[in-house]
């Protein structure tokens, strides 16, 4: 009986996993004449916005002229800003409005995005407690919340896994490759690959909605989301590795964020891996850059100086 219930367990998560892997693709092989890479927006809805319409996104009023334009944000939307609930709103919105015309707009899961669904506060500003004390109810007698000072309860109801925002997180990828192009907000490593890839994104997204419990893939400085290997100082070591992973998944690209780039968007080991945190956030004050891919046209767009 005991041998049952865990065969059955494991056909259950493997259909769970074929499931999600067919609803949230994790590799698109669709080659898409024009994508645009952007980095971490971190609760700024002014440099997110101008962020979107340097890559041609939206207009004035906020609303898709991308056309067939596949955009890629690699995470880290949320904390060291007041905006965050205006910025994963516009993304829904955008995302909706892009496929109309054939375009797609692709909000990947950063460390900050998962910290926060982990009750990790550590980085959320005073507003950003606030800007989302309209966001949800919830029971005041809820025994979790009664945990938290009054003023972060309805930021940890939205968040916390099963909450109106975690869910929304859960419809969103840890990786994502288009065509010829992986994009994650930390980097991805061989032993990820040995792991799957869509078995990540699975079960990150099984967590987000109340389902399980948090898994070990996203944990510790080695996972998806917390890497620097190629983003921080990367060696001959790290572009080793890189081309051990680029080779596995058949891609030519590694596309990451979460390591700010003092001189703007940045590449290594001849543009094998493009590392697209500008720093444009207002908490950095870096510039605002997006990374555009036209096949094997890569080149970075920055605004003008102000």
């Amino acid at each position: 009986m005991k041998q049952h219930r865990l065969l059955l367990s494991l056909l259950l998560i493997t259909l769970c996993v074929l499931s999600c892997a067919e609803r949230y693709p994790t590799r698109i092989n669709h080659h898409a004449p024009r994508i645009v890479a952007i980095g971490d927006l971190h609760g700024d809805l002014d440099a997110t916005r101008r962020a979107l319409r340097l890559a041609g996104a939206i207009n004035e009023r906020d609303q898709w002229i991308g056309e067939e334009t596949i955009i890629v944000q690699t995470g880290d939307q949320l904390d060291r800003g007041d905006d965050e609930q205006a910025i994963l709103d516009l993304l829904e919105q955008l995302h909706g409005e892009a496929v109309l015309t054939g375009g797609a707009v692709y909000v990947l899961n950063g460390n900050h995005e998962l910290m926060n669904a982990a009750l990790d506060l550590r980085y959320i500003t005073p507003g950003g407690f606030v800007d989302f004390e309209d966001a949800v109810t919830y029971d005041p007698a809820d025994p979790t919340l009664g945990e938290y000072p009054v003023e972060q309860r309805a930021r940890v109801a939205a968040f916390r896994p099963g909450g109106k925002y975690a869910r929304l997180l859960a419809q969103r990828n840890v990786v994502l490759i288009v065509g010829d192009n992986l994009f994650v907000h930390g980097g991805i490593l061989p032993s990820h690959i040995d792991y799957g890839l869509e078995r990540i994104n699975a079960e990150t997204r099984s967590w987000l909605l109340g389902e399980t419990e948090r898994p070990e893939c996203i944990r510790g400085a080695r996972s998806p989301i917390w890497s620097r290997l190629y983003s921080d100082e990367p060696t001959s070591a790290s572009c080793d590795t890189l081309n051990m992973v680029l080779e596995a998944l058949s891609v030519k690209r590694m596309v990451v964020g979460h390591t700010v780039q003092e001189e703007g968007i940045t590449s290594y080991f001849d543009a094998a891996v493009w590392c697209i945190d500008s720093g444009m956030a207002e908490h950095y004050g870096g510039s605002v850059e997006v990374l555009e891919i036209m096949g094997d046209d890569v080149r970075v767009l920055r605004e003008p100086a102000r």
